[in-house]
């Protein structure tokens, strides 16, 4: 029986949060139009256009990152989107869209199956979009669509912008925004970033902003024109989660420290680690060779194990949390994540628990 007082999750997120990310949470409170909340808004960007490999400011949204990609087709769709779908989330944006009141149209392939450029340039062709959504890494099923190959499509568009959502994959892989000329990238932070919920990041091209500016329905919330304009004084629109932010600033630091390279080499080992314990098992993948998460492992469940079961073992005898199957794949699959703060160490327990409570 484990001796930790809590039970540490290795699902897909929220992830396992640090002592030190805690701490910093616990800093004093400052006002958030102060001189204080300015210097700290203002200190973290360049770190996170780092991140997100782009010139452009990143915006702070008190949100999950739903909130932003409701924002996005908000912001941004006037015509028609083309929702990408190949998992649960994914399939989601197309009702958001709707429920925006936007014309929306979906490009939807099996779950497990990547979305593909050549798919994308023959729904694009057919013409009238003027948006376009991708989750670059499909949490719900592990998979990791070719984000480069698709971003090399859609800009043979130049009417459509190119949304991404990076929930499960920002940190772990390099993600150039401006190279890939990516509209809108967004993140959360309960995922690699290893913070608690409820925090949005988010940057937003040139362009995109031109067009936002003329959308006379985009709301107040997350309107990106109110982002814009308080960013230029190192403010947020509304009251940020200021405790969250302090988490943030600590995080990076541990993320420069560490080294970005460093960072994405960690995530590919551990992922590995993973890979080689599923097949070692007789287990397979969910997602197809060539298209798989790094930051998590979604497992088929070939070998029927009752899978309620098993979580519930783990979760008595190591006080350890993965994730049976998500949505239509409960029972079917699971998934083991790698994200985060995870190590060789932490990785090797987790497997070590799973196969003392597989039999």
């Amino acid at each position: 029986m484990s001796q930790r007082n809590h039970t540490k999750l290795f699902i897909p997120g929220p992830i396992e949060v640090s002592e030190k990310t805690y701490r910093a949470m616990c800093r004093p409170m400052i006002g958030h139009r102060s001189g204080d909340f300015k210097k700290l808004y203002g200190g973290i960007q360049p770190r996170l256009q780092t991140l997100f490999g782009t010139t452009r400011p990143v915006f702070l949204s008190t949100s999950s990152a739903w909130g932003v990609m409701e924002g996005a087709i908000r912001n941004l769709v006037s015509k028609k989107v083309l929702n990408c779908m190949c998992g649960a989330f994914s399939d989601k944006w197309l009702d958001v869209s709707k429920r925006c009141g936007k014309q929306a149209e979906a490009l939807q392939v099996e779950w497990g199956s990547p979305i593909t450029p050549e798919l994308v340039r023959e729904k694009l062709a057919q013409g009238g979009f003027d948006a376009i959504t991708l989750i670059h890494n499909e949490t719900s099923c592990g998979v990791l669509n070719p984000l480069k190959e698709i971003a090399a499509v859609v800009r043979e568009f130049p009417e459509v912008m190119f949304i991404v959502d990076s929930v499960s994959s920002f940190s772990t892989m390099p993600i150039s925004m401006d190279e890939l000329g990516i509209d809108v990238l967004l993140t959360g932070s309960q995922k690699a970033l290893a913070l608690p919920p409820g925090l949005a990041l988010f940057a937003v091209s040139e362009r995109a902003m031109e067009r936002a500016k003329t959308m006379g329905d985009r709301g107040y919330y997350f309107d990106f024109v109110e982002f814009a304009k308080n960013q230029e004084q190192d403010m947020t629109p509304s009251t940020p989660c200021i405790s969250l932010i302090y988490a943030l600033e600590s995080k990076l630091e541990d993320i420069f420290t560490e080294g970005v390279e460093a960072r994405h080499a960690r995530h590919a080992a551990l992922n590995a680690m993973v890979h080689d314990w599923v097949k070692a098992r007789g287990f397979e993948f969910f997602a197809p060779e060539g298209y798989r998460s790094v930051s998590l492992t979604c497992v088929a469940n070939n070998r029927e194990i009752d899978l309620a079961e098993w979580v519930k073992r783990l979760r008595e005898k190591h006080r350890i949390a993965i994730d049976g199957g998500y949505g239509k794949l409960k029972g079917k699959t699971f998934r083991l994540s790698n994200m985060g703060d995870e190590t060789k160490e932490t990785i090797t327990e987790l497997l070590a628990a799973l196969d003392d409570t597989l039999a």
